[in-house]
This record gives C-alpha cells, structure tokens and sequence, in this order.
C-alpha cells in the first residue's frame, strides 16, 4: 500500500465529512508514520511499512471486535466498521495452497531436514508480511505430518 494514497483517502474522507472512516484511515496514517520513525526513514515511507502498519493495526481491530461484548452493540457496530475500513488496506495474504506450494519449491531443502523450528526459522521472515503465522504453522505441521 502506498502512503500517498492513504493520505488521499483521508483527505478524501475528511471532505465527504466521513468521521468515522477519517478517523480509521488517520490510524493507519498514524501507524505507518510512527513505525518510519522508528526505523529514521520518517521522510521516506516504505510500502512495506506502510503493510506492517496496517496489518498491526488490522489485527487490533480484529481484537477489540472479538473482545466486545454481545450487548453492547454500539460499540459492536462501531468496531466493525473500523475493522471493514482497515481491511480495504490490508496487502493480500497468500493462501494455504500458495504456502504450501512456496514452501515445495523455495525451502525444499529446508522441509527435507524435517525440523519444524529450523523450517519456521527461515521461512517465516522470507513470508512475513505475505501470509498469517498461524496458517504457515498449520501448513508445516501439515507437511511434517
């Protein structure tokens, strides 16, 4: 995701008097901008970081949704909608069939030492970003099996 287009679609938002998308998309904003600052490129924000801002907070919006309780279905409401907002942003994850296939033909060598730690070692930073770590997990355990 590029952080050009999510400073549009904020200002674009922001116009439309959209507050509650505003305010979802600004997170993002918010997000990838702390995590360049972080890493001293606050000038020149990556897509990748830009990913990883999303993704973190993504999987918060998924945590406050699951958290909240059945009664209160304002806050329910509210919650879900940030989450479909963010979810608009979030970079495509690769597929249990893609994984698998990823990991027959780049880390055959690896899969062949039938050592979970060492695979999930050398594959996790290789996909990290690309595919949820628990899927990836699965799918090894799956193919050790």
């Amino acid at each position: 995701m590029d952080f050009k287009t999510l400073q549009k679609d904020m200002i674009a938002a922001m116009k439309a008097h959209d507050k509650p998308r505003k305010e979802a998309i600004s997170a993002l904003v918010s997000a990838a901008k702390k995590i360049a600052i972080d890493e001293g490129t606050r000038d020149n924000i990556s897509d990748d970081q830009v990913n990883r801002a999303v993704m973190k907070e993504l999987h918060s919006a998924e945590e406050q949704l699951a958290t909240c309780p059945d009664e209160r279905k304002d806050l329910k409401t509210e919650y879900q909608f940030r989450f479909d907002v963010i979810k608009e942003y979030a970079p495509k994850m690769m597929s249990a069939d893609e994984i698998e296939q990823k990991l027959k033909t780049d880390f055959a060598d690896v899969m062949a030492t039938k050592n979970k730690g060492q695979i999930m070692k050398a594959v996790m930073p290789a996909l990290k970003g690309k595919a949820d770590g628990k899927l990836i997990n699965q799918v090894v355990s799956k193919l050790l099996a």
